[in-house]
């Protein structure tokens, strides 16, 4: 069953994130992940819980390959330039 990463991001340090997504992008698609959306005009319909800023979709084929990628080694160093490039609420979910 296919599975989601959303990301919401709001940045603080838009140069230095670019370095983030250019070091990200290849090893999502290395870990067969396909972007939906990334970073598109947003229509925020209702925000009672949260309000979003930057959204980030990617399709993986389960949660399981979608926690390996967020999980593994590599990504967890590229993932010291988001944090300091941007703040953002990340979010793992099964789908259809």
């Amino acid at each position: 069953m296919a599975a989601y990463l959303v990301v919401d991001t709001k940045l603080t340090n838009p140069e230095l994130y670019e370095s983030y997504k250019l070091k990200a992008k290849p090893l999502i698609e290395r870990f067969g992940g396909e972007y939906l959306a990334r970073g598109g005009k947003l229509s925020v319909k209702e925000d009672t819980l949260w309000s979003p800023t930057r959204m980030v979709l990617v399709k993986f084929a389960s949660v399981e390959v979608a926690e390996a990628f967020y999980q593994c080694d590599e990504y967890q160093e590229i993932l010291k330039t988001s944090k300091l490039s941007a703040d953002r609420t990340v979010v793992i979910v099964e789908g259809m």
